[in-house]
């Protein structure tokens, strides 16, 4: 069957502008988000320490920008190493319970169990234990990124194809022929799915370890700022830990869209038929 070619240009120059419309909504509401506290502060007259304007904002964070670079570099840091040791660990282990039912059934309700602790009363331990250094932080960035890793790839690979796997048995396919060409690829959806969901996660892993005790970073300086009274520095803070989380997401995207293309090409081809 030939495709109308009208068809395949319409895609081409489609298929940008659909990507740049995902994200139009949300870039219109923050800019109206914006205006609004902008204007609520100087129609009421608000002090700076109090809620300081998104102008207000700005000027500090030039202010600060000195100040600024050590700490993102030691939060960024950590960040990138705790996300890194939490990747690794997690992958290992959800291979480990998939590939042993027993293991699985004994490791899996613990995983569960160890999401009711909260993480930030394991890190005051993890100071006692280990200093003030930057492992306690690594730690802390690793426990908070660990559980989705673990889940969405054992999930991912507990949901292959039956069929698929059923007719590469047939053709005499081993267990680990069926793993690399059936489950492991049919499992990467679910498994980045996980990942965005970490890396997210990850900043704020690092803020919560920075709190408990450091010299530097973003959370200390917060908790400075918050002692200084200067409130337009915490918010230049909290806007510099949602980019970093941002950046760091739309890094995890882009690798799976660099990694996966057939999964994305299957889907955008299926959004088209539905046109």
């Amino acid at each position: 069957m030939i495709e109308d070619p009208r068809k395949g240009a319409r895609r081409g120059w489609a298929v940008p502008w659909e990507r740049l419309s995902q994200y139009l909504p949300a870039v219109t509401m923050t800019v109206l988000l914006l205006t609004v506290w902008q204007a609520a502060t100087m129609i009421w007259d608000i002090q700076k320490w109090l809620l300081p304007s998104p102008v207000q904002i700005g000027r500090a964070a030039v202010e600060a920008r000195q100040l600024l670079g050590p700490h993102i570099w030691q939060t960024a840091k950590e960040t990138l190493l705790g996300f890194a040791v939490a990747l690794g660990a997690g992958t290992l282990l959800a291979l480990a319970i998939d590939f042993s039912p027993t293991l699985r059934r004994a490791i899996y309700p613990l995983l569960v169990v160890s999401q009711t602790i909260p993480t930030i009363a394991i890190a005051p331990l993890l100071v006692i234990w280990l200093g003030y250094g930057i492992w306690p932080k690594i730690i802390v960035v690793g426990l908070v990124c660990f559980f989705p890793i673990v889940v969405s790839l054992a999930d991912g690979l507990r949901s292959a194809d039956p069929d698929l796997i059923a007719l590469l048995q047939s053709m005499g396919a081993t267990r680990r022929d069926v793993f690399f060409k059936v489950r492991w690829p049919g499992a990467m959806p679910a498994f980045f799915s996980g990942v965005k969901i970490a890396i997210t996660y990850s900043v704020i892993g690092a803020i919560m370890g920075e709190w408990v005790g450091a010299s530097r970073g973003l959370g200390i300086f917060m908790l400075r700022a918050t002692n200084s009274f200067r409130t337009d520095w915490v918010f230049v803070a909290i806007g510099i830990i949602a980019l970093m989380s941002i950046v760091l997401f739309l890094l995890v995207a882009a690798l799976e869209r660099a990694l996966l293309p057939w999964y994305y090409t299957a889907e955008r081809e299926e959004r088209w038929e539905e046109l």
